[in-house]
């Protein structure tokens, strides 16, 4: 174990703790791009750069799905916990701290039985909750598995469609969330927004283990912003997402005003749909790299949030457009929306007949906010502020698996 890290077993302050952590990851594939992927190798960085010990303990589903059998052996491993460990790795490296972001579908549960030390979890969806991970159906939010119904996500054939694929999910998830074997393990959860906090709460998670930290977006690869302080002068709005039902993507281009222009960033399942729905002054512009987004991003007058699934944390496209200098205009129900409400760097609107009114009173005052939005994510969602807020869970991580003891968790955000 790190001496400094042994020595000090609860924060302290003024003192900079140096941590050895390795963090373990299943990546998840790449014809399904993934946010978690992406944050993982970001906070890998952020400690690096801060000055602690870092591993990245891996399976890539890329990889593995080749092999025969793959499909049988990932549903036995998901659902009875045993199978591929990262133990052989973890007593190579001695970290102070194991940190698992996703074991799904490629690593056990069974080896946290085995871990000495202490470990922490970040909660990146519903999964331990909910089959699919999203706490979404059919249009809108479903709690139905953890509110007590158990099969109801293997009834519904939750994950990809099929009921053969959800099984596997829905016996692990027989017990609830609180019975899951990381969730039940982990001395820290690190969870990313009040909203999910408030919701794994319901599901009988342990307030203690519960610590708020937003995630982060890190733009040193993003290419160079435009000059955010000067406002658009084409009056333009944007949406940035994936075009898919739980983005409420179609119900906001059939509100949509006649008069006023928007950009469509992205793809998904329902372009075509999007497509036959927008009105004449809306563009569908496709996907965009990163850089290019980052570059075109700040001349626009707002960002349109309109999603209707409870999301995690506050998604990235919302840090991004505030690091862009960009207010947000978000439909009420989401982690964005109760972000905006908080921090105050756009506008939310109740519902989608709100949403000309709302774009009307926006345009008017969103100038206005373009360099409040800067400050906001300079505050919230910088790897900075990540990692003193992480540091922190760490060391109670520590304190309580030293003294056997749980201790009070702050919410660093």
């Amino acid at each position: 174990m790190n001496e400094t890290a042994h020595a000090q077993a609860g924060p302290s302050p003024g003192i900079s703790m140096r941590f050895r952590v390795a963090l373990v990851h299943s990546f998840y594939s790449s014809a399904q791009p993934s946010g978690e992927n992406v944050a993982v190798l970001d906070q890998a960085q952020a400690l690096r750069s801060a000055g602690h010990e870092v591993t990245v303990v891996t399976t890539h589903t890329d990889a593995l799905q080749t092999e025969q059998w793959y499909a049988a052996r990932a549903a036995i491993r998901v659902a009875t916990g045993f199978g591929r460990s990262p133990l052989a790795a973890l007593k190579r490296f001695e970290p102070d701290v194991v940190h698992v972001h996703n074991l799904f579908p490629n690593f056990g549960t069974h080896w946290l039985k085995k871990w000495p030390g202490a470990v922490v979890a970040t909660l990146h969806n519903f999964r331990p909750a909910c089959a699919a991970g999203t706490l979404f159906r059919d249009g809108k939010m479903c709690t139905e598995c953890p509110g007590g119904d158990r099969w109801a996500g293997l009834r519904h054939a939750c994950y990809r469609g099929a009921r053969s694929a959800t099984l596997p999910l829905a016996w692990a998830g027989r017990g609830g969330a609180q019975a899951h074997p990381l969730l039940r393990r982990a001395e820290r959860l690190v969870i990313p927004s009040d909203r999910s906090r408030d919701l794994y709460l319901r599901f009988g998670v342990q307030a203690e283990k519960l610590a708020v930290v937003p995630n982060f977006t890190d733009l040193d690869d993003a290419g160079p912003l435009a000059d955010s302080a000067v406002p658009s002068t084409a009056h333009r709005w944007v949406y940035v997402g994936r075009l898919s039902e739980e983005k409420g993507i179609l119900p906001l281009l059939r509100s949509w005003p006649e008069n006023e222009p928007l950009d469509v960033i992205g793809s998904g399942p329902l372009e075509s749909a999007c497509r036959a729905a927008a009105p004449k002054r809306v563009r569908l512009l496709g996907a965009f790299p990163r850089a290019q987004l980052m570059a075109r991003l700040p001349r626009y007058t707002g960002l349109v949030f309109p999603s209707v699934w409870p999301e995690i944390g506050a998604p990235l496209v919302y840090q991004e457009a505030l690091a862009a200098g960009v207010p947000v205009l978000a439909l009420a129900g989401s982690v964005a929306a109760d972000c905006v409400r908080r921090d105050g760097p756009g506008t939310v609107y109740g519902s989608n007949d709100e949403l000309p009114l709302a774009l009307s009173s926006a345009r008017r005052h969103f100038p206005t906010l373009r360099h409040h939005c800067r400050r906001v994510h300079a505050e919230h969602y910088t790897a900075r502020s990540w990692t003193v807020a992480i540091e922190d869970v760490y060391a109670q991580a520590l304190k309580q698996a030293a003294d056997g003891q749980p201790v009070a968790a702050t919410d660093p955000a």
